[in-house]
């Protein structure tokens, strides 16, 4: 009797770092090359959002074509963030309009649109969005309820977005307390494919000190990473892609061409080591 070769259960997690994370496109766009459709996802912050476009049935090749629609327009994206400002200069005045009052859910309505469905029932696959429960103290992995509020809740970055209430959590980005949600994934699988896009601080322009974003986001980024390295201790990907794009920084979407450019040798490396893994099983 001839043996029948097990095709394995491939996750896909995707970690949190901002613009960095427009680099998920390049694999997943890879996978899809592969011929590989993921068994289920799991996204922290920027990769709650390309999770959920991938989980509601958008192709990596969509997903670039979107960015760079939303992005690649300098002119067209600043266009669309002067919607977002205070209507009335007495919001400015009154302080009801400042730092971390931006509305997360109204940033995915303006850039993101219909890219995702309306709930995770509705998803071809099974997705967790990873947020942060701020008065719990812990991470809550979202896998059920309306979508888009899940994902905005795992983008609301501290100080630049309000948080998101679910179930009468009071949630914010999910990269505080898992950036890279390796056990997160909502069913069980045989073969974990991570992305991490959190990166390290580098310096810009040959300076020796951070200004004083670059020292918080800079900072944020180093506590992230050894907040990975202690979740990989208890569950390390069986593959785990690092994209080449140190250099972006956290809040530049307007550098979506130069991060697409920069990731695109990753789709290479995913094939061939992906490639391996399944010759392996």
């Amino acid at each position: 009797m001839q043996n029948v070769k097990t095709v394995p259960r491939i996750g896909v997690v995707l970690g949190g770092g901002g613009a960095r994370g427009i680099a998920h496109v390049a694999v997943l766009e890879a996978l899809d090359e592969m011929g590989v459709t993921p068994t289920a996802i799991a996204g922290t912050s920027i990769g709650a959002i390309y999770g959920a476009a991938r989980a509601g049935g958008l192709s990596g090749a969509e997903l670039r074509a979107r960015t760079l629609e939303s992005f690649a327009n300098r002119t067209a994206a600043l266009a669309k963030l002067w919607t977002l400002r205070p209507k009335k200069l007495g919001d400015l005045l009154t302080g009801s309009v400042g730092f971390g009052q931006l509305s997360p859910e109204r940033i995915l309505e303006i850039f993101v649109g219909d890219a995702f469905p309306a709930t995770f029932a509705d998803c071809a696959i099974p997705l967790a969005v990873v947020a942060t429960d701020f008065w719990g103290g812990r991470e809550a992995v979202l896998t059920r309820g309306p979508l888009r509020r899940a994902v905005a809740a795992s983008i609301a970055l501290p100080t630049l977005f309000k948080p998101v209430v679910i179930d009468g959590r009071v949630l914010m980005d999910g990269g505080v307390m898992n950036p890279i949600p390796v056990d997160a994934l909502p069913v069980e699988v045989d073969v974990v494919v991570a992305v991490d896009v959190v990166s390290f601080p580098e310096p810009a322009d040959g300076k020796v000190a951070p200004g004083a974003f670059e020292a918080v986001f800079g900072a944020s980024q180093l506590m992230q990473q050894q907040i990975a390295a202690y979740k990989f201790e208890a569950r390390r990907p069986d593959l785990l892609i690092r994209p080449p794009v140190n250099g972006v920084r956290m809040l530049d979407f307007l550098a979506a061409e130069k991060v697409l450019a920069a990731a695109e040798p990753t789709k290479d490396e995913v094939k061939r080591r992906l490639g391996r893994l399944l010759e392996a099983w």
